[in-house]
Formats: C-alpha cells, structure tokens, sequence
C-alpha cells in the first residue's frame, strides 16, 4: 500500500536526522495517514479512506466529503475520489 493521500497527495519525505554532535543519519519521514470512513449525504454510502490528517481537516472544514469534492479542482484529485464527483454531480443535476 502506498503511503500517499489521495485527496492532497502528501507523501514520504526524505531527510536527515541531525544529533546534538551535528552527526547527519538518513531518514524517512511518514505522512500521517489515518483509516477513516465518510458518510455522503447526497449518494447516501459509506466513503472509506487512508487520508493524511491534513486532509480530514480540511473535510470537515469545508463540511463533509460531498462540498469538499464539489469544490476540489479534479487535477488534485485521485481517479477513485474523480469518479465519485463525477456521481455527485450528476446526482445533484437530477434533484
């Protein structure tokens, strides 16, 4: 499994370690990434995820997954979330 965000595609980092002696060790820097389940109002499923903490911030800012992808560019946006704003949209032009 990839350790990249799907929606802000936050991924591994790589740097040094510097001690106290200024002594320079390799090391990776994580994301960190949270499992973590959505309810859409509008398709009225589950959405289930591996999001950065950034991210889940920035969804329930926003106020839930449904306005977060409506108002997401779909360039920062994965195929998967691409496919459920599409959903969305034609969802909402039907109502």
């Amino acid at each position: 499994m990839a350790r990249i965000c799907p929606l802000t595609g936050k991924k591994v980092l790589y740097g040094n370690r510097v001690s106290h002696a200024n002594n320079k060790t390799k090391h990776r820097f994580l994301p960190n990434l949270q499992n973590i389940s959505f309810l859409s109002d509008t398709l009225g499923i589950k959405i289930r995820a591996r999001l950065s903490t950034h991210a889940i911030r920035s969804i329930e800012k926003k106020g839930g997954i449904d306005k977060y992808l409506l108002n997401t560019c779909d360039c920062l946006l994965s195929s998967r979330f691409r496919k459920m704003k599409k959903l969305l949209q034609s969802r909402i032009l039907v109502n």
